[in-house]
This record gives C-alpha cells, sequence and structure tokens, in this order.
C-alpha cells in the first residue's frame, strides 16, 4: 500500500529540517506552500519538492497530500491547523499550537472529531537518553520525585541588531522566551516525570526595550555574517529572560529559567531531576550523556548506546555508541512515531509523541506565567 504524501508549510529555519527528516523515513514529499506563489516556487526548488503550491486552497485540494506539517509563523497555526483537519489530513504543527487557549482547546475536539493524527512538535522528547529518563522514572529507579531544577538559554538575540519576527507579540504571542523555548522544557520535565504542573510563579523581562528592525527580512539563527542594512528603531513587547517556580501534583517542586540572552550558549536545555533513589542530569549541547547521581556508590555516566538503553528506547537510538545523534534525529524520531501511527490507522491507540492535547496544555502553562507574572503572584494551571 502506498504512503500518503507530506505537504509542508513554511520554508524558514524548521521547515527544511521537517523535509531532511521526512526523507530520511523515506516518505513520500508532495511539495511546499510558503508566503507567496514565487517564495513556493523558489522553496520547490531549493528543498528538491515536486511542487510549489499558490495557496493553502491548492495544498489542500490537492489528493495526493495525507500530512501536513505546519512550520509557518505562530499567528497562522491555527487557521491552517482547523483548515488542514476539515479537509481530513493528518497535521504535525510547530509549537505553539495556537496564540491562546480558546483556539487550542477547539483545534482539540477538531482533531478528535476528525479522526486524525495530530501532533506538536516538541522533539526535545525524542533524544534517546530523555526516552531513557522516561523510562527509568516510570520504572521507580529515582523513588519519589523532590524536585526538578533547570533552564533552556540561548544567546541568538543578544544584541539590539538582532531581529526576528518571534520579537513581536503580533507574530508570536504575547510570550516570546517562555513559549518559544520554555514550553520544550516544561513539555520535556512533565512528559518524564509523569507529572502535571499545578501551580506557577513567574517573573518575566525584556531585556532590550527597543530593538533595530532591518529592512529586509532576518532568518532565525541566521549563521551567516549579514551585510548592514537600513534599520528602524521598534519597541519589543516580548521578553528576553523568564524564571518560572513551579509546583507539581505529587507535591513536588521545579524551577526553569528561560533566556535567549545568554552569550556562548546557542541552544541549551537542561535539567536536573532529584528523587528519593538518585538523581539524574542532561545537557541538550551534550545530548549523548546522561549524568547518574548516587549517594552511596560512585556517580555514573551513561552514554547513549541502544545496547545499554532499556528496550524501549532503543527502536529511538538509530546509531551504534559512539555514533552521535542530536538535534536532526529528534525530528526523525518523532515522526517516525507520528507516521507509525498515521500507517497503523488506529485513532484509538496511545500516543508516544505529543498530541494536540500537550500543545493545549503549554499554551494554558504560558497563560498562567503571563498572568502570575502581572499579578506578582502564584496561579494555579486550569
Amino acid at each position: 500500500m502506498s504512503k500518503p504524501a507530506s505537504a509542508l508549510i513554511g520554508a524558514g529555519f524548521i521547515g527544511p529540517v521537517h523535509v531532511e527528516a521526512l526523507r530520511r523515513l523515506d516518505r513520500p514529499l508532495a511539495g511546499v506552500l510558503a508566503s507567496s506563489p514565487d517564495k513556493s516556487r523558489q522553496a520547490a526548488q531549493v528543498l528538491g519538492m515536486p511542487r510549489g503550491y499558490a495557496s493553502l486552497d491548492e495544498l489542500l485540494a490537492d489528493p495526493a497530500v495525507g500530512a501536513v506539517h505546519i512550520t509557518s509563523p505562530n499567528r497562522r497555526h491555527y487557521e491552517q491547523a482547523k483548515r488542514a483537519l476539515a479537509a481530513g489530513k493528518h497535521v504535525i504543527c510547530e509549537k505553539p499550537l495556537a496564540m491562546n487557549a480558546r483556539e487550542s482547546s477547539e483545534l482539540v475536539a477538531l482533531a478528535d472529531q476528525a479522526k486524525r493524527v495530530a501532533a506538536v512538535c516538541y522533539n526535545v522528547r525524542f533524544y534517546p537518553l530523555c526516552l531513557e529518563v522516561k523510562e527509568r522514572i516510570a520504572a521507580g529507579e529515582l523513588g519519589e520525585i523532590y524536585h526538578v531544577a533547570g533552564s533552556y538559554v540561548q544567546d541568538w538575540l543578544l544584541y539590539d541588531t538582532d531581529f526576528n519576527w518571534r520579537v513581536l507579540a503580533s507574530e508570536g504571542g504575547a510570550l516570546r522566551t517562555v513559549a518559544d523555548i520554555g514550553t520544550h522544557w516544561l513539555d520535556l520535565i512533565q512528559s518524564i516525570t509523569g507529572l502535571a504542573v499545578t501551580e506557577v510563579c513567574a517573573d518575566v523581562k525584556t531585556v532590550l526595550p527597543a530593538r533595530q528592525r532591518p529592512a529586509g527580512s532576518v532568518e532565525t539563527f541566521q549563521s551567516k555574517v549579514q551585510p548592514r542594512q537600513a534599520t528602524e528603531p521598534i519597541a519589543i513587547d516580548t521578553e528576553d529572560y523568564g524564571a518560572i517556580l513551579l509546583h507539581f501534583q505529587n507535591g513536588a517542586r521545579g524551577s526553569c529559567t528561560v533566556s535567549q540572552v545568554t552569550a556562548g550558549r546557542k541552544n541549551c536545555l537542561r535539567f536536573e531531576i532529584a528523587g528519593s533513589k538518585g538523581a539524574l542530569a542532561w545537557d541538550s549541547e551534550r545530548p549523548n550523556e546522561l549524568w547518574l547521581g548516587h549517594r552511596d556508590r560512585p556517580n555514573e555516566l551513561l552514554i547513549r548506546d541502544p545496547a545499554l538503553l532499556r528496550p524501549g528506547v532503543r527502536p529511538f537510538a538509530s546509531y551504534p555508541g559512539g555514533h552521535n545523534e542530536g538535534f536532526p534525529d529528534t525530528f526523525k524520531q518523532l515522526f517516525r512515531a507520528v507516521y507509525d501511527a498515521i500507517d497503523a490507522g488506529d485513532m484509538q491507540a496511545p500516543r508516544r509523541f505529543p498530541t494536540f492535547v500537550d500543545g493545549h496544555r503549554e499554551i494554558v502553562l504560558c497563560e498562567a506565567v503571563l498572568r502570575s507574572n502581572a499579578e506578582r503572584a502564584w496561579v494555579r494551571v486550569s
């Protein structure tokens, strides 16, 4: 039986990551939709895809398309996901799922009614050692979880000349750093511990209240030196830094710091989990190492090796020990789980990947963080 083809919406930083991962899984690609017909044609040529769609209507009318990957700017996710589900397509959406909890709640209901696979790209879950942590905690190896600490920090917006659509609330939402990277940390911790966040106390800050907006467009995580462009100053209404205290459902405590203005940290997510029997720590910039802490015997460092991982984790570690896996591999493994579900066709089966329910939960959390920061108080997560 032929596999359903996938179409991509959005050709910026993360769109090509999706395409590469799908190719590595040997999934057929139908085409790409960018911000204009010309840009769609250009993106199709650059990405080696069969077709550049002129419009979302054209993409959704293509009978070859079985699944739609949404990697467009945040404010477009809700409408595009809604229309894709209505057209009978499976949906794989970058986070955030929507701009507010009302929209994301509606998408959860629509996905359930449509009987389609609906996933959100919290890819960090799929580092093999994060999956290993999840299984170890579920097996009781850490005992009762006492507390969790961690951070997600970057430096790509350190200077006031650094600019991207994400810094504008109108494009990305009222929260930026918490929503853009903090939700990855929050989703990961809740997934691997099995504990939901019940209360938050947050403090966020716009470190650079004004930035210089270039006349031309700027790519996310642009690695090349760009020629000087004419700029204009623009007021910034989203945060560069955030700190969140957390209460979990079992009474455990937690703390998370997020920043996009930490020099030298390119993409660093860290966590340390303390339990009654031991502790664990992991760093995304050293993703093939897991620190295991003990009280009465030497600490350990587990190196990612399928032969040393639990049986349920091994399918998500493709290479032997010593052959490192990283960021692109997490998308491959995430999409492996998603398309296994699509191919199986069982809409009632448990999902190993983050779903629209998880995407909605993160938006509810972000709204609690916003309220907590505004009220300078603890806020219960509804």
